[in-house]
């Protein structure tokens, strides 16, 4: 009988062993899910920016304290966001802290309009490098 979920038309209920007969890496429903994760990791991101950015627009630049009500809005979004993540917690930090660098960067061009140096687009590629390794690295069940 061939039980569902079983990649490999294995006729006995998947195990510890059945990782063997889990698709690779390169699958399409793979790649699918780590572009969704790539997607929800840059919204994280981008929450919090936001959600830290108005204040200091209001501290720093004397702009209206009304702005502190899109900042909590962003930061509850935040952390709704972070934890929509199915991976185990401490990598899901990890990775998004590389993520955080890049659209970190991009902020500060985009928003401050500050256009980043080779070393700062290079720090963000090395964190980027790090959270590909981390998010789409095999995993043994």
């Amino acid at each position: 009988m061939r039980y569902p979920g079983s990649w490999c038309g294995a006729d006995k209920r998947p195990g510890p062993r059945a990782s063997r007969c889990e698709p690779a890496l390169t699958t399409p429903v793979r790649r699918r899910s780590g572009l969704r994760t790539l997607g929800l990791l840059v919204l994280t991101a981008l929450a919090e920016i936001g959600g830290c950015y108005l204040p200091q627009l209001w501290l720093n630049q004397g702009k209206t304290a009304w702005l502190l009500v899109p900042a909590v809005c962003c930061l509850a979004l935040f952390v709704w966001l972070l934890s929509l993540h199915p991976a185990a917690t401490g990598r899901v930090y990890a990775a998004y802290g590389g993520v955080y660098v890049a659209v970190a960067v991009g902020w500060l061009w985009q928003v401050d309009g500050i256009k980043p140096t080779a070393w700062d687009l290079t720090g963000a590629a090395i964190a980027l490098a790090g959270m590909a390794i981390m998010v789409f690295a095999p995993r043994q069940i």
